[in-house]
């Protein structure tokens, strides 16, 4: 029979810890706490990138790094593998591309002006479709939510609660969030919009 870990004490995968930059990290909750500091830095960071044009490759690739850096080697980095979501490694760039390019577009040719249902709707369509491209080995959703905070608050609204809850893997946001963005991946957003503000 195997060792049985409380709650959080699960040790970590041998391929993952050897990763790892903290050789101290032993359990995935050290991980998760570990995460969460690193990521706390990553979002003062982009709070601070008020003048910088955050849909650019440079600016997705920072965000991520400066939210895993103390964590990851590989933070920043597109992913050089195929995943059980994303797009093929290879077209990551290209479909990156694409969506900073539409998104663009989209500010630029709708009214958005006070309307905060349109912005709303921009900043969690750009949301599913980076979750959808998944351009980094791991962290995609954090950062995915993190992006769209950002761009919220520069199309003039508040940043987004995303279930006003954790969203640890075994949490009901986290199940909520997952379902939202499976109709999301059907063509409605309208759930993940709604999810993202509650």
């Amino acid at each position: 029979m195997g060792i049985s870990y409380p709650q959080g004490a699960t040790p970590l995968d041998p391929d993952e810890a050897a990763g790892l930059l903290p050789t101290h990290i032993t359990t995935q909750a050290d991980l998760n706490a570990w995460e969460e500091t690193n990521i706390l830095q990553g979002q003062a960071w982009a709070q601070r990138q008020t003048k910088r044009d955050l849909l650019t490759e440079g600016f997705v690739r920072d965000l991520h790094s400066h939210m895993f850096s103390h964590t990851w080697p590989w933070a920043g980095t597109f992913r050089s593998s195929n995943k059980n979501i994303g797009v093929d490694w290879p077209q990551v760039a290209t479909r990156l591309r694409n969506l900073l390019d539409n998104t663009r577009y989209q500010i630029d040719h709708t009214p958005i002006t006070g309307n905060a249902a349109t912005c709303d709707a921009l900043a969690i369509r750009f949301h599913h479709q980076l979750v959808w491209i998944h351009p980094f080995p791991n962290g995609n959703g954090r950062h995915a939510r993190l992006m769209a905070d950002t761009l919220a608050i520069r199309l003039g609204q508040p940043r987004f609660t995303w279930g006003s809850a954790s969203l640890g893997s075994t949490s009901d946001a986290k199940a909520r969030y997952l379902q939202a963005l499976r109709l999301a991946d059907g063509g409605s957003t309208d759930g993940l919009i709604v999810f993202a503000r509650s």
